[in-house]
């Protein structure tokens, strides 16, 4: 067995956890909600998007939540970023860290951004020379990875494919996501062994939702093939509002119980965790969806 020492999470939540949530929380709230995940030691913190207000509502004034953080060399703040306009308007922001994202199906593309595939990399091409002028590291999403709610199965050929150009783009990191959660241990595997052929396995992520339950098995299966960076969700908030049945991402509390219990070093406080998940489920008015949070602070919000 082959698991990591170390492993990264990247905590998603107030970017990809709030996305898709009926309620909107105000700047004031996000940064207070951000700055509880920062206090637990979690060092990658995507922390909003500057897509179209009229696209995710729920993360408008994104340019707000940065500049009210307050500075903490200890963490990396990111944001997701669509085209030059966002990318504009995050370098405005202060945002020193971005992520760029495309799909390994040209019919989620075509749902999600009203492109291809092969534009959606052409768009992201046009950021590049933008970003390295400002320094700016950029880190790549992959969505439905192990499935797509419109094509179905996903050749991993493909989605290795897809890697391989965003590198080539100049990305420093990939999150290969199972949009809508279908995925199984052994596919899973199937995934990092195929994408690690184009791709440094270092430079990997796995960005897993838990649809049918599975999101911690796959995630345990690919951790044995050497990937140390999880995206995970507190409280397992999440959906893609462009993706039919896609629930939420795998719970950061759930993944952080699991890689203690395997003696792998994080840096992350567990007890700290249940303070912001409690913060944020009751502030959203939402059910805690993290086992591990509801054994150990059983609060409804």
């Amino acid at each position: 067995m082959n698991l990591p020492e170390k492993v990264t999470l990247v905590e998603v939540g107030p970017r990809d956890g709030l996305q898709n949530q009926p309620h909107t929380l105000t700047p004031a709230e996000r940064i207070a909600f951000i700055e509880l995940l920062s206090n637990a030691g979690l060092s990658q913190i995507e922390a909003g998007s500057f897509v179209s207000p009229s696209r995710i509502p729920q993360l408008a004034d994104t340019d707000q939540v940065f500049k009210g953080l307050a500075a903490n060399t200890a963490v990396r703040y990111f944001a997701l970023v669509p085209n030059v306009k966002g990318l504009e308007d995050a370098i405005d922001a202060g945002v020193k860290d971005i992520a760029v994202f495309t799909a390994a199906s040209d019919q989620f593309t075509q749902k999600n951004i009203n492109c291809s595939v092969e534009e959606s990399l052409e768009r992201i091409a046009a950021l590049m020379p933008i970003a390295e002028q400002h320094n700016l590291r950029v880190r790549g999403y992959v969505s439905c990875t192990l499935g797509c709610p419109y094509e179905g199965q996903i050749d991993p050929e493909r989605v290795a494919a897809v890697s391989k150009s965003l590198m080539d783009l100049g990305c420093y990191e990939l999150s290969l996501g199972d949009t809508i959660g279908v995925g199984t241990p052994e596919n899973a595997r199937q995934l990092i062994r195929t994408v690690s052929k184009q791709v440094p396995l270092s430079a990997l992520a796995a960005h897993f939702h838990d649809t049918y339950g599975q999101a911690l098995a796959n995630l345990y299966a690919v951790l044995q093939e050497g990937v140390a960076v999880i995206d995970s969700a507190i409280a397992g908030l999440g959906g893609c509002p462009y993706a039919r049945g896609a629930s939420g991402n795998v719970a950061t509390e759930d993944v952080l119980y699991m890689l203690n219990g395997l003696g792998i070093e994080t840096g992350v406080d567990i007890n700290a965790l249940l303070r912001a998940n409690h913060y944020v489920c009751s502030h959203l008015g939402q059910p805690n969806h993290s086992k591990v949070a509801a054994a150990l602070q059983p609060i409804k919000p």
